[in-house]
């Protein structure tokens, strides 16, 4: 197990980055949470993983907290398809102002959320976090122009659903 001061020091120079990647990849405060913590358990538990400096540490905590969401995503897909009509399913997918405060931003949320992933994690990572498609193709073991056309695809999808 890692120790206390490095995983402190990971959250508290990384945790912005990861506590994002989690709310947009997850709808609610405490599924996100629930991802937040896991990719920092996870970080903890692997005390063999070695990081060339700060950028590869905060590009595996990204790629951990990803797939961590995509895991819960995917959980949480067999429940509905199970429960299907129910209320929760409803309350999942509403778009009603009235549930969504601040409905424009969770407009552009729910735009980039419905985006498959790809091209959702390198269009977030491109737009949002500032990495360049070098960057993205490394953290996300892909050729470069594979992630060239995951943003530009992703930014098309992205105008066709918010016009």
């Amino acid at each position: 197990m890692r120790p206390a001061d490095d995983i402190e020091r990971a959250v508290g120079e990384h945790g912005d980055t990861v506590w994002r990647v989690c709310v947009l990849s997850l709808r609610h405060e405490d599924d996100a949470q629930d991802a937040f913590q896991d990719t920092f358990m996870k970080y903890a538990l692997a005390d063999g993983a070695d990081f060339h400096d700060e950028e590869h540490r905060k590009a595996w905590l990204i790629r951990v907290a990803t797939n961590t969401c995509r895991d819960a995503l995917r959980r949480a897909s067999r429940r509905l398809r199970a429960d299907a009509g129910s209320p929760l399913e409803d309350l999942l997918v509403s778009h009603d102002p009235q549930a969504q405060p601040g409905s424009a931003v969770h407009e552009v949320m729910d735009a980039l959320r419905s985006l498959d992933d790809p091209p959702r994690t390198p269009l977030y990572l491109s737009v949002y976090e500032g990495y360049t498609a070098p960057e993205i193709a490394e953290m996300v073991d892909a050729p470069v122009n594979t992630v060239y056309s995951w943003i530009a695809r992703g930014r098309q999808r992205l105008r066709e659903v918010l016009s």
